[in-house]
């Protein structure tokens, strides 16, 4: 398909040159594509212990908060129970005294 008519007058047109971005350079004595090889190995060896790491540190954190929780509840069961005892009488006092004040309004 050949044109007959020309561009128009703002047709963009390319006027930088752009270049790949410039390589780390290798250590000493080193090839290039061993430096970036050695550099993406070690990425990937800290993302995978770091991944191992997580799931290592959520399943300890769960079985020491679990197992925290517990000591706590067993030390707490005592007053508890003491504090429920305590509630618990004034509850049924409190009621049997609602009734008979309800049954016999001239006892005192």
């Amino acid at each position: 398909m050949s044109r007959s008519t020309p561009p128009q007058r703002f047709v963009p047109t390319l006027t930088e040159v752009v270049q790949p971005p410039a390589r780390p350079t290798p250590a000493a004595g080193e090839p290039a594509a061993t430096a970036i090889d050695h550099q993406h190995l070690q990425e990937q060896m800290v993302h995978r212990v770091m991944q191992r790491v997580d799931l290592t540190l959520d399943r300890l954190l769960r079985e020491t908060v679990g197992r925290l929780v517990l000591e706590h509840t067993q030390a707490l069961a005592p007053s508890l129970r003491d504090e429920i005892e305590i509630v618990v009488r004034q509850s049924v006092n409190n009621a049997f005294e609602q009734e008979l004040a309800s049954r016999w309004p001239d006892q005192p």
